[in-house]
């Protein structure tokens, strides 16, 4: 079995995805791959966690069974992350199933921190990022989400959830979940200067760095950024900054080279690429095949369509 076969074998989020980017198939088989994103596997097993008062778990970040009173840990199974989840998947907006669902959190989902409707947004632009991506994909009124986060960038063109003061250093993972989200504004609405100058200032954070680097002395930031993982959740990883690239500067920009060859050189001899940093945290249910340090059709999937961009302009 080839690389594409097997990948066909794994759930319809990924298919449709990999007739799309990496097959060339006709726009109506994409089409009718991706309805069953919605019906079956992942996706439908997603929407059918969600509760009649549109929540996830009984929260909108947090789940509704988190202690306050303890020390918070990551958990995946609210509302925010359950959103970003159908993102990824790919699920159509336009089934009647996903529009109810979207539906109920646009009319009665509210964030814990501020009480604000959730396409409203919150502060933290790592937060806010994801959530104007949902907002963008289901064509919700989320532009006040992309006003905060031009309010938030930082002098050097990053964002920081941690830090207030616009003169301290961005994160990269605030920076590229604040860029996945304008760019989606962008293309659902047409944005602004404002927002493309803003967007184009966060790009040049990342490629200062060759994506990976300290400016400063070149050395690698955080050995976990040339891991790869899925999902991403609000994690930075060269693989996730690669595929937002392929999409925002498709004519290829020369300083993300270095990490396509990281990539790249992950490649095992049976073709596929590995799953390697888990995220730890709980989650509603476990994406079947995605085990760290085995074969994962997701990070394949997403790095056969970096390669395929890249390669296809040298």
């Amino acid at each position: 079995m080839d690389v594409i076969e097997y990948l066909m074998t794994g759930d319809p989020a990924i298919r449709w995805q990999v007739m799309r980017d990496l097959t060339d198939a006709s726009p109506e088989a994409v089409a009718a791959e991706r309805e069953k994103v919605a019906a079956e596997g992942w996706g439908a097993r997603m929407l059918a966690e969600q509760a009649d008062d549109g929540r996830w778990d009984g929260g909108t970040y947090r789940p509704g069974w988190v202690d306050e009173s303890r020390p918070f840990f990551d958990a995946w199974t609210a509302t925010h992350f359950s959103l970003q989840s159908l993102v990824e998947f790919g699920v159509d907006p336009a089934d009647p199933r996903v529009q109810r669902a979207v539906g109920l959190v646009r009319d009665n989902v509210r964030w814990e921190y501020n009480d604000e409707l959730y396409f409203e947004g919150e502060a933290e632009p790592c937060i806010n990022g994801i959530a104007l991506v949902s907002g963008a994909y289901f064509g919700q009124a989320a532009g006040r989400i992309a006003d905060t986060l031009l309010a938030t960038q930082h002098i050097d063109g990053g964002w920081n959830c941690w830090e207030d003061d616009a003169a301290t250093p961005g994160s990269f993972h605030s920076t590229l979940c604040a860029l996945e989200g304008l760019w989606a504004w962008e293309q659902a609405t047409g944005g602004t200067e404002a927002m493309r100058d803003a967007r184009r200032r966060g790009e040049e954070y990342l490629l200062e760095r060759q994506l990976f680097r300290r400016k400063s002395d070149g050395s690698i930031i955080d050995p976990r950024f040339a891991m790869t993982s899925v999902p991403g959740r609000w994690f930075y990883d060269v693989l996730r900054a690669l595929d937002y690239f392929r999409l925002a500067r498709p004519e290829r920009d020369p300083r993300c080279a270095e990490a396509v060859e990281l990539i790249r050189a992950k490649r095992l001899d049976n073709g596929l690429f590995p799953f390697e940093n888990h995220h730890e945290g709980p989650m509603l249910f476990a994406l079947d095949g995605e085990h760290d340090g085995f074969p994962s059709r997701w990070v394949t999937l997403r790095a056969l369509r970096v390669l395929r961009w890249w390669d296809a302009g040298a």
